[in-house]
């Protein structure tokens, strides 16, 4: 009879494998190299998320510099790698670089073959790892065991939250793939213990909870006040994520300083510079710029992680994409 830890090193075994399982299916999609360049395709995240913010930003100072530009919500960064390697018409994502980095690390030849031909057009911001849980809920490790939302299938904080479980040798007694709105309300009804998400601060699906503590919401309040945002500061963490800190100025029901970590996230693009897509390349390019002279304003009006940008900043192990190279020479 298996014991209990040869049956959890099991679980994780199976979840390793449904893992690259999942990427051996993605990277068997047709990628799309059309030259087809009207109008150029991005995919985002979900509305209430800094990815779709960003992208309207970016697609309305597009727009009026005369190029047509389709922002497109996703589920994540996972499924944008999906999209933009297929044969819908998305020439560009936002996504978080671990979830791309994860790619280039695979055994299997497909993914690293995908990650050979993506590039990136810019660095952006980094991004908060919320994770959002009951009082009794001190720090990550008093995860094992309980129940926890991760996020819906191919988005970046299922597999942040998955990562993370692995650093932290913790094994929650279920993980949820739920829309991160519903799980919110589940973990302030008390129905679960935790939830992880994935977005630079301030994300409007915490924002909007601010609500709950002024007078004429006191029934829901007490809720709000039976929950918290929990330290995120191991030092295990670190290896592999940036410190940051959730405040009362991203969230004002949020009382000291918050520990966190972060991850960037990161705008990329298929490798279009071959001279089949040149009609794409040149389209990318023309973005680009539109980007790098809108940042004043971007700072300005728009979205507070704007503000962060440095488009210039490194990221280890991506290559800049030619098309953006060769139209800022």
């Amino acid at each position: 009879m298996m014991r209990f830890n040869e049956f959890l090193m099991f679980l994780q075994l199976l979840k390793k494998i449904n893992y690259f399982f999942t990427f051996a299916l993605l990277a068997a999609t047709p990628v799309n190299v059309s030259a087809d360049t009207s109008p150029l395709g991005m995919v985002t995240g979900q509305k209430t998320g800094t990815y779709f913010i960003f992208g309207q930003d970016m697609a309305q100072a597009a727009k009026k510099a005369g190029m047509d530009v389709e922002t497109r919500p996703s589920e994540g960064s996972i499924n944008n790698i999906k999209r933009i390697n297929s044969k819908e018409n998305a020439a560009i994502a936002i996504v978080q670089s671990d979830v791309l980095g994860f790619l280039g690390r695979s055994k299997n030849p497909d993914s690293i073959h995908i990650a050979n031909n993506l590039r990136i057009i810019f660095p952006f911001y980094n991004e908060e790892i919320h994770v959002f849980a009951k009082n009794e809920i001190k720090d990550f490790n008093d995860l094992n065991g309980k129940k926890v939302a991760i996020g819906e299938d191919e988005s970046g904080s299922m597999l942040t939250a998955i990562n993370l479980f692995s650093i932290m040798n913790v094994t929650p007694s279920q993980t949820l793939k739920i829309p991160s709105a519903q799980g919110v309300v589940s973990v302030l009804k008390g129905d679960i213990d935790a939830i992880i998400f994935v977005g630079g601060k301030p994300v409007r699906l915490f924002k909007n909870l601010e609500d709950l503590s002024l007078p004429e919401n006191q029934k829901y309040g007490a809720m709000l006040a039976k929950s918290h945002f929990i330290p995120m500061d191991s030092p295990k963490m670190l290896e592999e994520y940036k410190p940051t800190k959730i405040t009362n100025l991203d969230y004002s029901f949020v009382g000291d300083d918050v520990p966190t970590i972060a991850v960037p996230a990161i705008l990329i693009s298929y490798d279009f510079s071959d001279h089949k897509n040149q009609g794409r390349c040149k389209q990318i390019g023309k973005l680009a710029k539109i980007i790098r002279s809108s940042l004043p304003s971007f700072k300005i009006s728009g979205h507070p992680k704007w503000k962060e940008v440095d488009l210039d900043a490194k990221i280890n192990g991506w290559k800049k994409d030619k098309c953006v190279w060769d139209a800022e020479k």
